[in-house]
Order: structure tokens, then sequence, then C-alpha cells
């Protein structure tokens, strides 16, 4: 036989005229089982001036089939807390009223197990902590059977009641109590699932940036990497430098257009990609067209494009190979000499907007000491002043860096300065990724 549905109705009281309409002593207010809705509450316990609503959904297997609403023992003149009463015969019939608008719910320990059935007593309790999650729930049983009601609370329930001291203040309040204390645990939860996933992200994160692998090389190598994602370790640009078995040192910087997580992880599979790439012989053209196919196959869309910057150092430290594809040209640092952008025209275009380009690569003479500054735009995208439409671009930043080398500024010190004072001028914080690396010899 189908169980019915209840049917509600709504009715809000103040404490006075709770008790002013109350029945005597010896009588109760009852609600039907299939048609209950009431209000209880005391004028102490109101937060506030306007009602505050809360619905309770109590699960009892009363054989007359109804549910005792205690009476108020205040009658102060306050507003009451509203409390609308549901009652549920079973736990199906529970399952169907169980709605959104449910903040709490009151289970009757005595309540046959049927089908949820445990040796402790506690399985329609189990069945109900697993039907609802996200709502409070209080454990209804006798003052003598204190052991279960404990054991209720252990198990999962807010907090539990005695239906042989029930009374309405004590109702309101302990409804009241069990759906804060609900959101607090809820809230608590979701903040260390947060703080845990961050670190899960982080330690991935950090796992992703490249290591140098310059063992056996005279050369220094110093880096700043900023993302432009709020709260993040990696973001679209990219960076590597290793050293392969014939003492050639092999540098790289890149940027993929955009610096979501997306851009991120596409910019950590080109840099593992050129690593394994170098480490295989390929420079030049030919290892920037590979690198192309990898990100066509790789990308989203065929939107996403990425620059990039090479360059590969000879064992002597005094020639170079320079490949551009469509990103800035470093800096070429000589103690006590203006900072020079390296040669660029003639370089090649993004990876990822033509089907068949080609990059040349430009042969470059070092000479003994040197450093080679790397960097991606988001260095020299920024304004030159607060409220200045100018960007600082190239020629900003061989100023900014001749000046800083001027003042003995070299290393960390140098790579440091420049990202400071580039945001600095901007007046507040790069909105792009920054990448910068800085390779010395001598």
């Amino acid at each position: 036989m189908a169980v019915p549905v209840p049917r509600q109705r709504d009715s809000s009281v103040t404490g006075a005229e709770a008790a002013a309409s109350a029945p005597a002593p010896t009588s109760t207010a009852t609600a039907t089982a299939t048609a209950t809705e009431s209000t209880v509450g005391g004028a102490a316990e109101a937060p506030a001036a306007e009602p505050a609503q809360l619905t309770l959904l109590v699960i009892e297997d009363d054989p007359t089939g109804t549910f005792a609403v205690p009476e108020l023992t205040e009658s102060g003149g306050g507003t009451a807390t509203r409390v609308r009463i549901r009652t549920a015969r079973n736990l199906t019939e529970a399952e169907r009223l169980l709605t959104d608008d449910v903040h709490c719910v009151l289970l009757d320990l005595a309540l046959p197990a049927g089908s949820a059935g445990a040796a402790d007593g506690l399985g329609p309790l189990r069945h109900v902590l697993r039907l609802a999650p996200r709502h409070a729930v209080l454990a209804l049983t006798t003052s003598g059977d204190t052991e279960r009601a404990a054991e209720a609370v252990k198990l999962g329930a807010q907090d539990h009641l005695f239906r042989d001291e029930l009374d309405g203040r004590l109702l309101s309040r302990t409804v009241r109590y069990a759906v804060e204390r609900k959101r607090a645990d809820t809230a608590q939860r979701k903040l260390a699932e947060s703080k845990l996933r961050a670190q899960e992200n982080a330690r991935l994160e950090r796992g992703l940036l490249p290591t140098p692998l310059l063992e056996g090389s005279e050369l220094r190598f110093a880096s700043r990497y900023r993302p432009g994602r709020s709260r993040a370790l990696l973001g679209g640009d990219f960076y590597d430098t290793v050293r392969t078995p014939d003492g050639t040192v092999h540098a790289m910087i890149g940027d993929v257009c955009g610096h979501g997580p997306d851009e991120a992880a596409l910019g950590v599979e080109l840099r593992i990609a050129w690593r394994a790439l170098t480490f295989a012989g390929l420079c030049g053209d030919e290892l920037l067209s590979t690198l192309q196919r990898v990100l066509e196959h790789e990308r989203e869309s065929d939107e996403i494009f990425a620059t990039l910057c090479t360059i590969d150092i000879a064992p002597d430290g005094r020639r170079a190979g320079l490949c551009l594809a469509g990103h800035p040209s470093p800096l070429f640092l000589r103690g006590g000499q203006a900072a020079q952008l390296l040669p660029h025209e003639g370089g090649g275009p993004a990876l990822g907007l033509l089907p068949r380009a080609r990059w040349p690569r430009h042969q470059i003479d070092l000479g003994g000491a040197w450093s080679l500054l790397l960097y991606t735009d988001g260095l020299i995208e920024g304004r030159t002043g607060p409220g200045e439409k100018q960007r600082l671009g190239q020629e900003g930043l061989q100023s900014m860096i001749t000046r800083l080398l001027a003042s003995g500024r070299e290393g960390e010190s140098l790579l440091e300065s420049a990202v400071a004072q580039a945001r600095e001028l901007n007046g507040g914080e790069l909105t792009d990724d920054v990448a910068v690396l800085l390779l010395s010899r001598g």
C-alpha cells in the first residue's frame, strides 16, 4: 500500500501569544502525522526581532500517528524562534519529506529497524546519516537509554534529546544549536579539504618546476618565476637549462598564450618535450618543428600558440646559437657596458601559428666573461609608471638592467631587483606570468 504524502500547514506565534493560548498543563498540543507543521520556541532564545525559521523533520513510530509538541514554558514579549515540524512514521516516508528546506532531523531511536537493522539498534540512525549527510541530526530516546544516546552522538548525530524531559524551550534551543553545529562542522570540513587540495596542488606544481641540469659546467645559473594566477605556483611561462654529454649548455624560455591551469599544463608538456628532444640530439629548426607538432597535438584550440627562445652555448663558452619563435630576444650583458639585445631580425613565428614555419639559428660570439638574460613578455608589458599608458618594453628593460648593473647588482640580486622595479613602475602587481633566467660565465 502506498504511503500517504503528508500535508503541511504553517503557523507562527510569539512566546506571549503561545503562552496565552496554550492549553492547561495537563494537556499537550499535537500535530497530525500526515499534515504537521507547528511553531515552538521561547522569547529568550530569539536572536533577532524577526522570527528565525527552521524546519524539523521528526521520524518516529507513534501508533496514534502524532508527535506531541511540548507546551512553551516562557511567556516573554520577545519573538519566538519559529520551528516548523514535519513528521514521518518510517524511513521511506522520511526520504520523501527530506527536501532542501529541512534543516534538522529528529530520529526516534525506538523506530523499528526493518531493513536498516543492526545489532546495536542504531541501524535507522546510520540510514538517516547516509540519507541526509548535509543535515543536522538529533537522536530522540528515553532518559533510561543514555548509553545508546551517547553512541548515537559518537556515530554522527549532533546531539540527543530525552523524550520524558522534552519541552518547547529545550527543543527550540537544541534544534538551533544542532543546525549551527552542523554548519560549523561542514565549514570546517570544507576548509580542511580546501587546504589539503591546495597542499597537493602546491606539491604537484613544485614537482613540475624545472631543476637545471648543469653538472660539470662552469656557467652560473639564476632564475625568478612568478605566475600571474592568484595563489598559484605555476603559470603558462616555462624555462629549462641542461648540459648535454658533449659539454654544450642548452637553455630555453617560453610562454603559452594565457596564464590559466590549462596553459600551465601545456607549458610543462612543452618543457619536458624540449628536454627530451635536446638530450636526443635535436637542435635549432629541427627541435622547434618537433615542438610545434607536440603543441598542435596537445592544445585544446587551434588558437593556442606559444613563443619560445632557445640558445645553445658551446662547451668553451665563447659561442652560442640562438633561435627565436616569436619571443623577445635575450639581453647580452658584459661588464662595464650597457645591456644589449641579441640579434632578433629574421626569427621565426610563434609555435602553432604556421604549419610549415622555419626557425633559423643565428650564430653569436660571446667572448670571455658575459651574462645572458632570458625573460618572458610579462616582465616588459608593465607600465613605465603609475597611470602611464606606455609599456616598459625591451628598450626600457635595457635601461633598467644597465642601471642595476652599474649599482653592483648581479646574479639572484639582479633578477630580484629587475622584477621588483618592473612591478613598482607598473604601480602594482604585474598581471601576466613572469619568468626570468640568467646564465653567466666568468
